[in-house]
């Protein structure tokens, strides 16, 4: 009776948590779609309307924002097309320059998506080198290694798991990388310092964040979280509402 009675919480428990993932989701596209029609209506001369539809949009947003802050959560499968958005300041070719990527190094990817970085990064670090790629959804995963055998990239290792607890043994990686992914963590200090602990000495770290991103860290509160991990900021790249931080490890003292 007791095993019995786990297993129906369990299933409630994972029902809830899919409403929530679906109600977010409502939440986020209702967002848009309130832009376009501010847009829309805006272009015909009706003001009031498009003041109307800012004011919407401008309050999902921010119950968006406060939504993810109370409930942090990976964006769903289901939401993936969102992540083949132009990426602007965040775009692979930028990353792959901040990055630095050298000849067979080892790169951790925690929450590649579908690949729109990882598969660029991939390539880059062909013939020797490898990218590991984290993330919590197999669905993810399983699309992203299908992107990859299309493009004969086998130098992509996948990995189910979670950022608080790295499934890699210490001082693995020469790099690793987050984009737009920090935020959905529940306990991103937790995932900074499992971060710090699988980077090499003298590895490097680079986060990007964009204020459109319900999840959005700012600069200051990363470079907070990042020096209480053991990380010193380097780098601070592009807008504020769009930036890409590097940080190397501190190094460790006696």
């Amino acid at each position: 009776m007791t095993r019995r009675g786990g297993s129906v919480r369990q299933r409630s428990s994972v029902s809830q948590n899919s409403a929530l993932v679906i109600l977010l989701a409502g939440i986020f596209y209702a967002g848009i779609a309130a832009w376009i029609l501010a847009l829309a209506v805006a272009l015909l001369g009706e003001l009031e309307w498009a003041g109307g539809f800012v004011a919407f949009a401008l309050g999902v947003h921010l119950g968006g924002r406060l939504w993810s802050r109370l409930f942090p959560t990976p964006m769903p499968h289901f939401m993936r097309g969102v992540l083949e958005f132009p990426r602007g300041p965040h775009s692979p070719r930028r990353l792959n320059a901040l990055l630095q990527l050298r000849r067979g190094e080892r790169i951790l990817d925690v929450g590649p998506g579908v690949g729109v970085h990882a598969l660029p990064v991939a390539a880059a670090l062909l013939p020797e080198g490898v990218l590991d790629v984290l993330d919590v959804q197999q669905d993810m995963l399983d699309d992203l290694m299908r992107r990859a055998a299309s493009r004969g990239l086998t130098n992509i290792v996948p990995r189910l798991g979670d950022a608080q607890a790295l499934p890699y043994p210490d001082r693995t990686f020469d790099a690793a990388y987050l984009i737009s992914v920090l935020g959905e963590i529940p306990d991103p200090r937790a995932a900074l310092a499992e971060l710090r602990r699988v980077l090499k000495p003298n590895g490097r770290l680079v986060v990007c964040e964009v204020l459109i991103d319900p999840d959005y860290v700012t600069p200051a509160v990363l470079q907070d979280m990042a020096r209480d991990a053991g990380f010193a900021l380097e780098r601070l790249v592009g807008p504020r509402f769009a930036y890409s931080a590097l940080f190397p490890p501190v190094a460790a003292t006696a």
